[in-house]
């Protein structure tokens, strides 16, 4: 017999009866807002084409690695949940059906997960389920979703427009065209859909086919990238199409949040190391610091909003990396130093106020050491939200337990959802909402807020301040 799937309104609420009449009031005034979503990894080419999604495993199984990444932890082969190996062409993958039969049989394993959270969101609220996800409903769900996502109102711009989602960001690399940018622009639609900018392929000398990246780069652009000024060139070259195509934003995935200010010569000599393939270890790391410092003056110059993701050992299964390549759940959190790190950025730019500068950080142990009062003092710095593996309801009371008495909540810069599962973005905002309403409402309790400033910021947390951060 069928479980019954229920959404409950009070969830993530508050226990405390009192306190939680108080979130429900908060949530009741900024549950309608428009989402708002500065940061992402959707593709393009959905809302260029607006062709229907295929089907529920290649949307709702294969782009997310929240949910590859339990499934492979308890033994369950990529392959048979749809990912291909990608060289291996003989490999059998299993087919939609059989990869969301796998899905639903293992759904258990998500209790207790933000990914069980957004996900029954989506079941109930996109697709209208009101029976549980588990072996015995899966043909039901499959074919349900399958025969949904062939209509119309299911379409990719249907759904960006259902979603009440006000601007959506994605992220691409200097070799990208945008044509599928280029293409929105010219389709009419009035939906907004922005790239982002993220040089990392060909400013990190680790990343992988990163002299390749290069030639690819001086072919775009025309310049000779293997000399520093024209490499340079080419850089601001292509963060002038970014603007053009409508990016507000810069994104820095890098190991560490290391900086450096080397001057011209230093900076010409490691850049002809580094283009040459000879860069060790260190060498590569000082690299990518003096670029982020670079990277910070040419903000300065034209504007985009600067954020660094660091603190990733990204690709730790060196097994599965090699078989099936970058982006497959195998990233894990390191400690991250930023007072040090971020110096000789901040001695050059952090009294700027033509910078902004976000950071985000997967080391919870910093957040009330450096980067609460380092955000707390420089006028260039805010803080990024809680993210990636905190990206959760007690990630998010954590980042704002430990932030808010230092930095306040001004300087940081609400939430943003980071996803390549679209259907998720408004379950993930609905999750901060209630969160954030639940902070609010104990602060209210304690007396150390108003109820009406509460209800300032909860609307601030919720769509202003990303607005003002991200110059959206």
């Amino acid at each position: 017999m069928a479980l019954p799937l229920v959404l409950h309104p009070d969830r993530l609420f508050p226990v405390d009866e009192t306190v939680r009449g108080i979130a429900r009031r908060l949530y009741r005034e900024i549950a309608e807002l428009p989402l708002v979503s500065p940061h992402g990894h959707t593709d393009p080419r959905w809302f260029a084409s607006d062709a229907n999604f295929t089907d529920a495993a290649s949307l709702l199984i294969t782009p997310d690695h929240y949910v590859f990444r339990m499934l492979y932890s308890q033994g369950v082969r990529l392959e048979d949940i749809g990912i291909g190996p990608r060289d291996d062409v003989g490999v059998a993958v299993a087919d939609p059906r059989s990869a969301w039969r796998c899905f639903a049989e293992n759904y258990h394993l998500f209790r207790g997960t933000p990914t069980r959270l957004w996900m029954d969101w989506v079941f109930s609220e996109v697709f209208g389920f009101d029976v549980r996800l588990d072996r015995d409903t899966a043909d039901q769900y499959f074919d349900r979703i399958n025969a949904s996502l062939a209509m119309p109102a299911f379409k990719p711009r249907a759904l960006f427009d259902r979603f009440n989602i006000e601007v959506l960001a994605t992220t691409e690399s200097p070799l990208d065209t945008l044509e599928h940018h280029a293409a929105i622009r010219a389709s009419g639609w009035h939906g907004r859909v922005i790239t982002s900018f993220r040089p990392d392929p060909v400013i990190d000398p680790e990343f992988d086919g990163f002299i390749h990246n290069l030639r690819a780069l001086s072919a775009l652009t025309g310049e000779d990238c293997f000399n520093y000024s024209g490499y340079l060139a080419a850089l601001r070259q292509r963060r002038a199409a970014f603007v053009e195509a409508g990016a507000t934003a810069t994104d820095h995935g890098h190991p560490s949040a290391a900086t450096a200010d080397l001057d011209p010569g230093q900076a010409a000599a490691l850049f002809a190391v580094a283009a040459s393939g000879r860069a060790t270890p260190d060498q590569a790391e000082l690299f990518r610091a003096h670029m982020l410092t670079v990277m910070a003056g040419m903000s300065v110059d034209d504007g985009l909003v600067m954020q660094i993701h660091p603190g990733s050992f990204r690709n730790h299964n060196a097994r599965l990396f090699a078989r099936f390549g970058r982006d497959k759940g195998a990233d894990i959190p390191m400690p991250t130093d930023f007072v040090r790190a971020l110096r000789p950025l901040l001695d050059r730019y952090g009294n700027d106020p033509r910078l902004t500068l976000i950071l985000f950080t997967l080391d919870e142990s910093a957040y009330a050491r450096e980067l609460a009062p380092l955000a707390g003092h420089y006028p260039a710095l805010r803080l990024g939200p809680a993210w990636w593996f905190h990206d959760s309801p007690q990630g998010m009371r954590r980042f704002r337990a430990r932030m808010t008495e230092t930095a306040g909540f001004y300087n940081c810069v609400g939430f943003n959802d980071d996803t390549r599962a679209f259907l998720s973005i408004p379950a993930r905002h609905d999750v901060a909402r209630r969160i954030d309403c639940g902070v609010l409402a104990e602060l209210v309790a304690e007396h150390q807020l108003h109820e009406d400033e509460a209800a300032e910021l909860a609307a601030e947390l919720s769509y202003g301040l990303v607005k003002q951060a991200y110059r959206l």
